[in-house]
Parts: C-alpha cells; structure tokens; sequence
C-alpha cells in the first residue's frame, strides 16, 4: 500500500508544531546524555535544559490555542492534543531526572544512568521517525520504527529490574531511595516514549 497525504496547506501548521516539538525534545534527550556523560559545568547545562522545557511548554500552549480555533484538523484534535501533551510529558520527565541529579548532587553519574540515557536517546530518536512520518503514512516503514520503540522500552525494563535487585542489596538506606527515585524515573521516561508511540499506531489505524 502507498502513502496517503493528509496535507492541506491551511493546516500544515499543525504538522510543522508536531515537527518542532519533536526537534526539542530530542534536543532534551541528547543533552541529557551529554549531561551524564560529561557531568563538568553541570549548572550551565541544567540552565540550557530548563530554556528547552519552557520552550516545549509553550509548544504545548501553541498547539491548544490553535486547536480551539481550528473546526477542521489534519487529524483528529483529540489525538493531536494527546500527542503533543504526551511527548511534552517525555521532555518534563528528562528535565525533572537531570534536575534530580542536580539536587542530590550526584556529581558522578554511574554506568546504569549512562545505559537509560543512551536508551533514552535512541528510543526519542526513533519516536522522532514516526511522528514526521504521520503527515504521509507509509505503514511498514512506521511498523518497524514501532517495534523498535517498543524493543528499547522493553530492554529499559530489563536494566530497571535487574539494577533494583542490585541496589536492595546495598546498606546506605538513604542512597537506596535516592538512587531508586532516579532509576524509577528514567524507567518512566521510556514508558511516556512508549504512550507516545501508541497514539500514533492508533492515529495510523484511523488514518491508513
């Protein structure tokens, strides 16, 4: 089967902010990795991610405005605000993690924290993929972007299980819960990236 384009030229903004939103959180996921990976002058980049959160919300703020005002949508309003509210969840949680590993002064992030962001980075890439594939729908090539999403949430799962055991074992109670909270979020960051994933299958169904 083809692709089917949806376009029409009053209503490619609605693409072009899905587009930008996308951009921006892959900004976020790629500086976060650089965050962890390269931990020197920290405060600076925290400053820089938190420009790129209120960057997304007011994409966020942008997308709704013009949702109230529009009677007729590429696609439908409902998925469109889902998914632009969604992948806005995706760039809170990495701002919310790398502001956690500011506060609790984790100066040098250790291996674990450095597998999830590359996990991050690479599953935020691959939602990149499929989000600029909706304005035409190719299904096999958004398939295999899906399997892939779903394959790294799956392997963040994984590292998530196996570091718990690990971190139960340890004796400094409070590291315990500090360390937790942190690996639980960065867990959460690639199951948002799955919901987001699962709104454009659902948006592919209505639409192929």
């Amino acid at each position: 089967m083809g692709f089917k384009e949806w376009i029409i030229p009053q209503d490619k903004i609605f693409f072009n902010i899905l587009e930008q939103q996308a951009d921006l959180v892959l900004k976020a996921a790629t500086l976060f990795k650089k965050m962890v990976n390269d931990p020197e002058n920290y405060a600076e980049k925290m400053k820089e991610m938190r420009l790129l959160e209120h960057q997304g919300d007011e994409i966020v703020h942008d997308m709704i405005h013009r949702l109230h005002k529009s009677f007729i949508t590429p696609i439908d309003q409902e998925d469109l605000a889902d998914l632009t509210s969604l992948y806005d969840d995706v760039l809170d949680y990495i701002d919310s993690v790398a502001n956690k590993l500011f506060m609790f002064e984790i100066k040098e992030p250790d291996e674990i924290i450095k597998e999830f962001a590359d996990i991050i980075e690479k599953q935020v890439a691959e939602v990149n993929e499929a989000l600029k594939q909706i304005r035409k729908i190719k299904q096999q090539e958004m398939e295999d972007r899906f399997k892939q999403i779903h394959s790294l949430e799956n392997l963040a799962d994984d590292l998530h299980d196996k570091t718990l055991m690990k971190l139960y074992k340890e004796k400094d109670p409070v590291r315990i819960i500090i360390m937790k909270e942190i690996y639980d979020f960065l867990e959460n960051i690639t199951d948002k990236c799955e919901d987001v994933c699962l709104v454009i299958q659902d948006i592919v169904l209505k639409n192929a």
